[in-house]
Protein backbone atom coordinates (compact mmCIF):
# COMPACT_ATOMS: atom_id res chain seq x y z
CA UNK A 1 0.00 0.00 0.00
CA UNK A 2 2.78 2.33 0.74
CA UNK A 3 4.82 1.70 -2.32
CA UNK A 4 1.28 2.19 -4.13
CA UNK A 5 1.04 5.54 -2.39
CA UNK A 6 4.73 6.48 -3.14
CA UNK A 7 4.24 5.50 -7.14
CA UNK A 8 1.30 7.53 -7.50
CA UNK A 9 2.52 10.51 -5.14
CA UNK A 10 5.85 10.59 -7.96
CA UNK A 11 3.28 9.87 -10.44
CA UNK A 12 1.42 13.15 -10.18
CA UNK A 13 4.93 15.01 -9.54
CA UNK A 14 6.04 14.11 -12.98
CA UNK A 15 2.39 15.35 -14.33
CA UNK A 16 3.15 18.72 -12.63
CA UNK A 17 6.62 19.34 -13.79
CA UNK A 18 6.12 18.02 -17.43
CA UNK A 19 2.64 20.69 -17.44
CA UNK A 20 5.21 23.58 -15.75
CA UNK A 21 7.50 22.99 -18.43
CA UNK A 22 4.89 23.04 -20.85
CA UNK A 23 3.82 26.33 -19.54
CA UNK A 24 7.02 27.51 -18.91
CA UNK A 25 7.88 26.97 -22.76
CA UNK A 26 4.22 28.00 -24.62
CA UNK A 27 5.05 31.67 -22.27
CA UNK A 28 9.06 31.78 -23.53
CA UNK A 29 7.23 31.19 -27.18
CA UNK A 30 4.71 34.09 -26.81
CA UNK A 31 7.35 36.31 -25.38
CA UNK A 32 9.45 35.48 -28.20
CA UNK A 33 6.87 35.77 -30.24
CA UNK A 34 5.86 39.66 -29.07
CA UNK A 35 9.89 40.19 -29.54
CA UNK A 36 9.89 39.17 -33.04
CA UNK A 37 6.26 42.06 -33.75
CA UNK A 38 8.06 44.23 -31.95
CA UNK A 39 11.04 44.26 -34.03
CA UNK A 40 9.47 43.28 -37.46
CA UNK A 41 7.43 47.03 -36.55
CA UNK A 42 10.75 49.08 -36.01
CA UNK A 43 12.31 47.10 -39.54
CA UNK A 44 9.06 48.42 -41.11
CA UNK A 45 9.04 52.19 -39.59
CA UNK A 46 12.81 52.04 -40.67
CA UNK A 47 11.91 51.08 -44.24
CA UNK A 48 9.18 53.42 -44.44
CA UNK A 49 11.29 55.99 -43.58
CA UNK A 50 14.08 55.69 -45.76
CA UNK A 51 11.52 55.26 -48.12
CA UNK A 52 10.15 58.59 -47.68
CA UNK A 53 13.50 60.46 -47.42
CA UNK A 54 14.31 59.03 -51.27
CA UNK A 55 10.33 60.40 -51.98
CA UNK A 56 12.15 63.70 -51.06
CA UNK A 57 15.47 63.25 -52.88
CA UNK A 58 13.46 62.12 -56.12
CA UNK A 59 11.45 65.56 -55.77
CA UNK A 60 14.68 67.45 -55.53
CA UNK A 61 16.27 65.65 -58.36
CA UNK A 62 12.99 67.22 -60.52
CA UNK A 63 14.08 70.64 -59.70
CA UNK A 64 16.03 72.48 -62.88
CA UNK A 65 19.04 73.02 -62.37
CA UNK A 66 19.43 75.70 -58.94
CA UNK A 67 22.15 78.14 -58.61
CA UNK A 68 24.16 77.84 -55.82
CA UNK A 69 22.89 80.39 -53.43
CA UNK A 70 19.45 79.00 -54.31
CA UNK A 71 20.74 75.46 -53.44
CA UNK A 72 21.62 76.20 -49.66
CA UNK A 73 17.73 77.45 -49.59
CA UNK A 74 15.96 73.80 -50.54
CA UNK A 75 15.64 72.41 -46.71
CA UNK A 76 12.93 72.06 -44.59
CA UNK A 77 12.32 75.35 -42.17
CA UNK A 78 13.05 75.49 -38.97
CA UNK A 79 12.44 78.83 -38.60
CA UNK A 80 10.96 81.91 -40.64
CA UNK A 81 13.79 82.75 -41.49
CA UNK A 82 14.17 79.55 -43.44
CA UNK A 83 10.60 79.87 -44.94
CA UNK A 84 11.31 82.90 -46.56
CA UNK A 85 14.51 81.83 -48.37
CA UNK A 86 12.94 78.68 -49.39
CA UNK A 87 9.47 80.08 -50.62
CA UNK A 88 12.22 83.01 -52.37
CA UNK A 89 13.36 80.04 -54.15
CA UNK A 90 10.06 78.25 -54.93
CA UNK A 91 8.04 81.58 -56.30
CA UNK A 92 11.42 81.89 -58.64
CA UNK A 93 10.36 78.43 -60.59
CA UNK A 94 6.69 78.77 -59.49
CA UNK A 95 5.53 79.28 -62.85
CA UNK A 96 7.83 77.94 -65.48
CA UNK A 97 7.72 74.62 -62.89
CA UNK A 98 4.00 74.90 -61.28
CA UNK A 99 3.72 71.03 -61.29
CA UNK A 100 7.32 70.29 -59.73
CA UNK A 101 7.03 72.68 -56.88
CA UNK A 102 3.74 71.95 -55.90
CA UNK A 103 4.47 68.27 -56.03
CA UNK A 104 7.54 69.58 -53.66
CA UNK A 105 5.38 71.03 -51.22
CA UNK A 106 3.01 68.51 -50.96
CA UNK A 107 5.46 65.54 -50.36
CA UNK A 108 7.81 67.80 -47.90
CA UNK A 109 4.52 68.74 -46.10
CA UNK A 110 3.49 65.01 -45.55
CA UNK A 111 6.98 64.00 -44.79
CA UNK A 112 6.98 66.39 -41.72
CA UNK A 113 3.21 65.48 -40.63
CA UNK A 114 3.78 61.33 -40.85
CA UNK A 115 6.88 61.33 -38.76
CA UNK A 116 6.02 63.82 -36.74
CA UNK A 117 8.50 66.63 -37.27
CA UNK A 118 8.42 70.01 -36.46
CA UNK A 119 8.29 72.56 -39.41
CA UNK A 120 4.69 72.30 -41.34
CA UNK A 121 3.47 76.10 -39.95
CA UNK A 122 6.09 77.16 -41.92
CA UNK A 123 5.01 75.34 -45.38
CA UNK A 124 1.22 76.62 -44.50
CA UNK A 125 2.25 80.31 -44.64
CA UNK A 126 4.87 79.66 -47.48
CA UNK A 127 1.97 77.58 -49.28
CA UNK A 128 0.17 81.37 -48.80
CA UNK A 129 2.15 82.98 -50.27
CA UNK A 130 2.92 80.56 -53.17
CA UNK A 131 -0.38 79.53 -54.41
CA UNK A 132 -4.12 81.01 -54.25
CA UNK A 133 -6.07 81.04 -51.15
CA UNK A 134 -8.08 78.06 -51.69
CA UNK A 135 -5.56 75.94 -53.73
CA UNK A 136 -3.24 76.92 -50.57
CA UNK A 137 -6.04 75.87 -48.38
CA UNK A 138 -6.87 73.03 -49.76
CA UNK A 139 -3.35 71.59 -50.29
CA UNK A 140 -2.41 72.18 -46.48
CA UNK A 141 -5.86 70.59 -45.16
CA UNK A 142 -5.24 67.03 -47.47
CA UNK A 143 -1.51 67.44 -46.85
CA UNK A 144 -2.25 67.47 -43.22
CA UNK A 145 -5.27 64.37 -43.04
CA UNK A 146 -3.14 62.09 -44.83
CA UNK A 147 0.39 62.68 -43.58
CA UNK A 148 -1.48 62.73 -39.71
CA UNK A 149 -2.87 59.29 -41.39
CA UNK A 150 -0.02 57.97 -42.32
CA UNK A 151 1.40 58.80 -38.81
CA UNK A 152 -1.56 57.16 -37.13
CA UNK A 153 -0.87 54.13 -39.28
CA UNK A 154 3.06 53.84 -38.11
CA UNK A 155 2.32 54.25 -34.70
CA UNK A 156 -0.73 51.79 -34.94
CA UNK A 157 2.36 49.14 -36.63
CA UNK A 158 4.45 50.18 -33.90
CA UNK A 159 3.23 51.89 -30.86
CA UNK A 160 0.26 50.10 -30.26
CA UNK A 161 1.60 46.70 -29.78
CA UNK A 162 4.29 47.87 -27.25
CA UNK A 163 1.54 49.87 -25.29
CA UNK A 164 -0.36 46.98 -24.87
CA UNK A 165 2.46 44.43 -24.19
CA UNK A 166 3.90 47.30 -21.52
CA UNK A 167 -0.14 48.92 -20.33
CA UNK A 168 -2.43 46.85 -21.00
CA UNK A 169 -4.64 47.30 -18.27
CA UNK A 170 -4.55 51.32 -19.10
CA UNK A 171 -4.50 50.81 -22.78
CA UNK A 172 -8.01 49.21 -21.92
CA UNK A 173 -9.20 51.76 -19.96
CA UNK A 174 -8.40 54.47 -22.61
CA UNK A 175 -9.76 52.34 -25.39
CA UNK A 176 -13.77 51.82 -22.96
CA UNK A 177 -13.53 55.16 -22.61
CA UNK A 178 -13.06 55.98 -26.60
CA UNK A 179 -15.87 53.53 -27.30
CA UNK A 180 -18.08 55.45 -24.98
CA UNK A 181 -17.73 58.54 -27.10
CA UNK A 182 -17.57 56.41 -30.62
CA UNK A 183 -20.51 58.64 -32.06
CA UNK A 184 -18.80 61.75 -31.47
CA UNK A 185 -15.30 60.97 -32.27
CA UNK A 186 -15.55 63.63 -35.26
CA UNK A 187 -16.40 66.79 -33.55
CA UNK A 188 -14.24 65.56 -30.77
CA UNK A 189 -11.55 65.74 -33.13
CA UNK A 190 -12.46 68.67 -35.20
CA UNK A 191 -12.47 70.31 -31.70
CA UNK A 192 -8.67 69.53 -30.53
CA UNK A 193 -7.11 70.17 -34.29
CA UNK A 194 -8.19 73.67 -33.72
CA UNK A 195 -7.21 73.76 -30.60
CA UNK A 196 -3.74 74.52 -29.38
CA UNK A 197 -4.56 72.44 -25.64
CA UNK A 198 -3.05 68.91 -27.41
CA UNK A 199 0.10 68.46 -29.93
CA UNK A 200 -0.88 67.28 -33.24
CA UNK A 201 1.98 64.69 -32.98
CA UNK A 202 0.67 63.50 -29.66
CA UNK A 203 -3.15 63.17 -31.12
CA UNK A 204 -1.76 61.73 -34.26
CA UNK A 205 0.76 58.65 -32.37
CA UNK A 206 -2.49 58.12 -29.56
CA UNK A 207 -5.50 58.06 -31.49
CA UNK A 208 -4.84 54.71 -32.93
CA UNK A 209 -3.31 53.29 -29.44
CA UNK A 210 -6.79 54.35 -27.92
CA UNK A 211 -9.31 52.61 -30.66
CA UNK A 212 -9.98 55.69 -32.57
CA UNK A 213 -10.96 54.73 -36.53
CA UNK A 214 -9.23 56.16 -39.04
CA UNK A 215 -12.21 57.62 -41.08
CA UNK A 216 -13.33 60.10 -37.95
CA UNK A 217 -9.94 60.83 -37.45
CA UNK A 218 -9.02 61.58 -41.71
CA UNK A 219 -12.13 63.17 -41.80
CA UNK A 220 -11.66 65.47 -38.26
CA UNK A 221 -8.57 66.33 -39.13
CA UNK A 222 -9.32 67.23 -42.51
CA UNK A 223 -11.87 69.78 -40.96
CA UNK A 224 -9.82 70.91 -37.78
CA UNK A 225 -6.97 71.97 -39.47
CA UNK A 226 -8.76 74.48 -41.89
CA UNK A 227 -9.65 76.97 -39.61
CA UNK A 228 -5.60 77.15 -38.44
CA UNK A 229 -4.63 76.91 -41.91
CA UNK A 230 -6.63 79.58 -43.19
CA UNK A 231 -5.13 82.38 -40.79
CA UNK A 232 -1.58 80.56 -41.62
CA UNK A 233 -2.53 80.94 -45.63
CA UNK A 234 -3.35 84.76 -45.17
CA UNK A 235 -0.27 84.93 -43.17
CA UNK A 236 1.44 84.28 -46.07
CA UNK A 237 0.30 86.82 -47.91
CA UNK A 238 3.04 88.92 -45.76
CA UNK A 239 4.96 86.59 -45.63
CA UNK A 240 8.48 88.95 -45.62
CA UNK A 241 7.00 90.95 -43.04
CA UNK A 242 6.84 88.37 -40.67
CA UNK A 243 9.13 88.01 -37.60
CA UNK A 244 8.40 84.63 -36.42
CA UNK A 245 5.17 82.35 -36.70
CA UNK A 246 3.36 83.31 -33.76
CA UNK A 247 3.02 86.50 -35.83
CA UNK A 248 0.78 85.04 -38.07
CA UNK A 249 -1.84 84.79 -35.23
CA UNK A 250 -3.06 88.06 -33.80
CA UNK A 251 -5.82 88.19 -31.05
CA UNK A 252 -8.66 88.66 -33.41
CA UNK A 253 -7.53 85.22 -35.34
CA UNK A 254 -6.99 83.55 -31.95
CA UNK A 255 -10.74 84.62 -30.94
CA UNK A 256 -12.42 83.36 -34.07
CA UNK A 257 -10.44 80.09 -33.56
CA UNK A 258 -11.79 79.26 -29.90
CA UNK A 259 -15.07 80.40 -30.88
CA UNK A 260 -14.77 77.85 -33.98
CA UNK A 261 -13.83 75.30 -31.62
CA UNK A 262 -16.70 75.74 -29.34
CA UNK A 263 -19.32 75.46 -32.34
CA UNK A 264 -17.86 72.46 -33.07
CA UNK A 265 -19.09 70.80 -30.00
CA UNK A 266 -22.20 72.56 -30.29
CA UNK A 267 -23.24 69.26 -32.44
CA UNK A 268 -22.01 66.53 -29.07
CA UNK A 269 -24.11 69.47 -26.66
CA UNK A 270 -27.25 68.48 -28.53
CA UNK A 271 -26.86 64.81 -29.16
CA UNK A 272 -26.53 64.93 -25.15
CA UNK A 273 -29.48 67.03 -24.22
CA UNK A 274 -31.74 65.09 -26.93
CA UNK A 275 -30.62 61.54 -25.21
CA UNK A 276 -31.47 63.17 -21.77
CA UNK A 277 -35.04 64.61 -22.94
CA UNK A 278 -35.82 61.33 -24.43
CA UNK A 279 -34.22 58.71 -21.93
Amino acid sequence: MTTSKTNSSSGFADISKTKNKSHGSTSHSKTNHSTLGVRQAMLCLLVIFSTALFALYFVYTQFPKLELSEREHIKLPRCMEDAQNLARVLSHYKDRYFAVVLTAVFVMYIFLQTFAIPGSIFLSIISGFLFPRYTALLLICFCSATGASFCYLLSYLAGRPIVNRYFPERALSWQEKVERQRGNLLFYMIFLRITPFLPNWFINITSPVINVPLFPFFLGTFIGVAPPSLVAVQAGTTLYELISYQDAFSTTSVVLLAATALLSLVPVLLKHRLREKFD
